[in-house]
């Protein structure tokens, strides 16, 4: 019951209120990490810039660098930018981990960064995007903005209509298009790409590992292990679920794309995105046995 009602709230309140209060409380959480949480060693950087578009684990990459255990072997908190000021391009205080910033490598580099830092962006499989983008576009995404009207138009269509329609609304989106601009932006040892499937595979603990280095936060093995399964995919469903609803945080499983897509529906895919799926290195249709 609380859970209903906690939200209704929050997908009934304006979102001028709702960003207000998602400030307060960042704040207040910081605040309280500051005074209980003895900082065991600074990371070198004065931000991390967590770089993305949706469907690849975002809200999961933000709760472990939001964690204490984060916090207390690096001295950085987390900044959230849809909570502060609106701007065209975020200001990141120094001492903050800027998380789920949702730009293009060109937009990116405009961001004014007076200090040291160390950005990651997180790629995936743009198919299995396409197909995790209709499940909580349909099913599970809060109901904010024009999501509404998406969910309606698939609730009310069949799936490969669906499916065609998410993908027409990536493409305008310029999801395909963020994807490839930090695929092929020139090498830099500031920046690095970490594949959603990799961070999230068998070999997940020594992904996430090198992801920290990467961002100069050094976690012992136990404590990464542990931050690992406080954040497990399993254990994050089970806590947003309520009775009769259906969790944001469904994880597909890698290549789920070759259940949905047919001839037509490649297509279309192939039109919007042309040769990105291989400029991401991922096997082209034809090389899948």
């Amino acid at each position: 019951m609380i859970n209903r009602t906690i939200n209704f709230t929050k997908h009934h309140t304006p979102n001028s209120v709702r960003i207000v209060a998602r400030r307060a409380q960042l704040e207040a959480r910081n605040a309280k990490v500051r005074l209980t949480v003895p900082v065991a060693a600074r990371c070198e950087y004065d931000n991390i810039y967590h770089c993305t578009v949706h469907k690849t684990g975002s809200q999961w990459i933000k709760a472990l660098f939001s964690d204490p255990v984060v916090y207390r072997h690096s001295g950085l908190l987390p900044f959230d930018p849809r909570f502060y000021k609106r701007r065209s391009l975020p200001v990141v205080p120094p001492g903050r981990a800027a998380l789920a910033l949702f730009h293009s490598y060109p937009r990116f580099e405009q961001i004014s960064k007076p200090g040291t830092y160390r950005a990651f962006f997180v790629i995936r499989d743009p198919r299995d995007i396409v197909i995790s983008s209709y499940f909580s576009l349909r099913n599970s995404h809060a109901p904010m903005g024009d999501i509404p009207q998406a969910r309606r138009v698939l609730q009310e269509t069949g799936m490969k209509e669906g499916l065609l329609h998410v993908i027409n609304r990536l493409s305008q989106r310029y999801t395909f298009k963020q994807l490839r601009s930090w695929a092929v932006a020139p090498p830099s040892e500031t920046f690095r790409l970490f594949r959603y499937e990799d961070l999230t595979g068998e070999r997940q603990m020594e992904e996430v590992d090198q992801l920290m280095r990467h961002c100069g936060i050094a976690l012992p093995p136990a404590e990464l292990e542990a931050l690992l399964d406080r954040y497990s995919f399993s254990k994050m469903r089970k806590d947003r679920e309520s009775p009769g609803e259906i969790s944001h945080y469904r994880k597909g499983k890698a290549g789920d794309w070759r259940n949905h897509f047919d001839d037509e529906i490649y297509e279309a895919f192939t039109a919007a995105t042309g040769d990105l799926v291989e400029v991401l290195g991922y096997p082209a249709r034809d090389q899948i046995s």
